[in-house]
């Protein structure tokens, strides 16, 4: 919030003392708040911790026989339920 109205503060002093129209304003700022966008993009970027390659080969693994298994799992479930539905339905059949 702060930071915001340093901003808009900064703008008034640069047009002396007078507001712009606002589209105007924020065409005129664009080049600043894009450079200014990209600065603290690059400066959080740097901040990231990066997976080694073995640990994103290991967390794919993982997630693959994870999706196997519930494939798997929820085949059998699906197949368990269609037959035993159609095996209820035929015994009641007149």
């Amino acid at each position: 919030m702060a930071q915001a109205t340093r901003v808009r503060e900064e703008q008034i002093a640069r047009s002396g003392g007078m507001e712009a129209p606002g589209f105007v304003s924020r065409v005129r700022e664009w080049p600043r708040r894009a450079r200014q966008f990209l600065h603290e993009t690059r400066n959080q970027l740097r901040l990231v911790t990066w997976p080694t390659g073995r640990e994103v080969y290991s967390t794919t693994i993982v997630v693959v026989v994870t999706v196997a298994f519930f494939a798997l799992f929820f085949w059998i479930t699906d197949s368990t339920f269609s037959y035993a539905s159609q095996w209820v339905l035929g015994h009641f059949k007149h």
